[in-house]
């Protein structure tokens, strides 16, 4: 039987995940399961590197997280799923990646730019920033290597974090003159972008999303809130489903062709108030998300089933990351 090659991935335990989360993430983790030997983790190591402060904010993250996860179809019994911080073999490897890894690598890492342009307009100095936070990119490679990936599913925009992870296996291949990691490739995935319901990023803080796990009334209140075409002012007006800056781009993604059409020809001919096009897309939305929302409910019933699947998950990682570090020790020829 032809081994599966790996693909590795995670998600920082924020909160309850939303829309964004599982258009551009979760949905495309479900579908690469069966042909794949998939892990995913909760990164709350990574979370510290922000919320270190904050920790019990994580611990309640986690269980949200997973699910999250596992109502939108990510399966214990094909997928390893994992806690970060349950498998310490991911840090030992970190501490052997970050002594071969140059500084400028990880200066260079977009994110810790945009960190520093933030903190420069807050007027901050960046000596402030923590050394976890400033080593997350190291740790990031760490995970990724900790299975010996060969496929790390990112956005165009996330290809930057692979191609130094690519670097530092390249690296650790040269110094020690071996073969022994897989320079991990970025597998381009066909993302859903769903702006927040003001028109900008949807996300937690800036309290303009939809989640997952909100109820059918929740999703429609908050439905009713987003942009629709700004210059329409009256229900008599002619729309423009062009200039409907949030709510026609949600029908094209929830929507069939003929919802789009119908109501594309509705709003032109003002057959139809933007009051009655939410309503009708909050309808939609709540259809598509019924059979996730009731699963996570018939798992929240179940607090001992998350638990198992985290402690099992994370258990299996275990030994697979121990394959890999027990490899870089021999490399790396450490005491015995």
């Amino acid at each position: 039987m032809t081994e599966k090659m790996r693909i590795t991935s995670g998600m920082r335990p924020t909160g309850k995940l939303h829309l964004g989360h599982y258009l551009g993430v979760i949905r495309n983790w479900a579908n690469l399961q069966d042909n794949f030997d998939c892990n995913f983790f909760i990164a709350d190591w990574h979370a510290l590197t922000t919320k270190y402060n904050q920790t019990k904010e994580i611990l309640a993250s986690v269980k949200d997280v997973a699910l999250d996860w596992l109502a939108c179809g990510i399966d214990p019994d094909k997928t390893t799923i994992y806690v970060q911080s349950l498998v310490p073999q991911t840090a030992q490897l970190h501490i052997y990646l970050s002594m071969i890894t140059p500084q400028n690598w990880v200066e260079r890492d977009p994110t810790l730019k945009d960190l520093a342009k933030i903190m420069k307009d807050r007027q901050e100095n960046m000596s402030n920033l923590s050394y976890g936070l400033f080593g997350y990119p190291v740790l990031m490679t760490a995970d990724i290597l900790t299975f010996n990936t060969h496929f790390v599913p990112v956005g165009i925009d996330q290809v930057a974090h692979v191609e130094l992870s690519r670097d530092i296996a390249r690296r650790f291949n040269n110094i020690y003159n071996t073969d022994f990691f897989i320079e991990p490739e970025p597998k381009l995935t066909e993302t859903s972008h769903i702006k927040g319901l003001d028109g900008n990023k949807m996300g937690k803080s800036f309290n303009n999303d939809i989640k997952i796990s909100d109820t059918a009334e929740v999703t429609e209140a908050k439905i009713k809130t987003g942009i629709t075409d700004r210059n329409r002012i009256r229900k008599d007006d002619l729309g423009n489903p062009d200039n409907c800056e949030v709510i026609y781009d949600y029908w094209r993604i929830f929507g069939s062709n003929e919802d789009c059409d119908e109501i594309s020809c509705a709003c032109k001919c003002a057959k139809i108030g933007c009051f009655e096009c939410k309503k009708r897309l909050a309808n939609i939305i709540n259809t598509k998300l019924a059979p996730i929302r009731e699963k996570r409910l018939e798992l929240e019933k179940n607090e001992n089933l998350i638990h198992d699947i985290l402690h099992s998950g994370s258990a299996k990682a275990r030994t697979k990351a121990q394959v890999t570090l027990d490899g870089v020790t021999d490399k790396v020829s450490m005491y015995k």
